[in-house]
């Protein structure tokens, strides 16, 4: 077996990043999926959000390890993500259904508020690799690990690009926010005059 553990911090709230982890996909630097479809989701007796989701997509390993294990280079991942919005953390947890009799691939990924900044958010990523009844297992473990490697990195490019993406969309909405504001200021200021002319020129007493 293989652990790939990291961490990255990411220079955003976790409010924001917790947003950007659902509009994740689709990027261009994780061009491997397909599909993404909800299973399930519900609200649980701790206010935490849960949902469990069925990704489709390119098994992104060497064609190679396709050639010594076997199977359709098309197949699933199972991922269960929690959300709660009381620690400030956002939890999935993702594991392949393809192949799963010679390679299993346990996913962890942990978002969090940095805890030497509010302002920021950690994210800790691990993996477990193990290859099982083939042939040179432990080299395969050790390619399907740079493989993750590989696949966090973009991962986390495509995040901040997302994240981005929001900010931009939040400075637009501010800036018409305030525009209509200003017209609805300018109204008001409008009506005011025009009530002022109407009181200035009643000289009927």
């Amino acid at each position: 077996m293989k652990l790939y553990s990291s961490e990255y911090t990411f220079e955003h709230s976790w409010e924001t990043v917790a947003k950007a982890v659902w509009r994740k996909y689709p990027n261009p630097w994780n061009t491997n999926l397909i599909a993404i479809d909800v299973l399930n989701r519900h609200i649980d007796s701790q206010g935490r959000l849960e949902s469990h989701r069925l990704l489709t997509t390119q098994f992104a390993i060497p064609s190679f390890v396709h050639t010594i294990l076997g199977g359709n280079p098309t197949g699933y991942v199972s991922e269960v993500s929690i959300v709660d919005p009381k620690k400030k953390t956002v939890e999935l947890n993702a594991t392949n259904l393809i192949l799963s009799d010679y390679l299993t691939v346990d996913e962890r990924l942990v978002y969090s508020q940095h805890p030497a900044n509010k302002d920021h958010t950690l994210l800790k990523q691990e993996a477990y690799i193990t290859v099982r009844g083939v042939p040179l297992s432990g080299y395969l473990e050790g390619v399907i690990e740079n493989q993750v490697e590989c696949n966090a990195g973009k991962g986390r490019k495509a995040m901040e690009a997302v994240i981005s993406t929001i900010k931009g969309e939040m400075e637009e909405l501010a800036k018409t926010a305030q525009s209509v504001s200003k017209s609805a200021q300018n109204v008001l200021v409008s009506k005011a005059l025009d009530h002022m002319k109407m009181v200035d020129g009643d000289t009927s007493f």
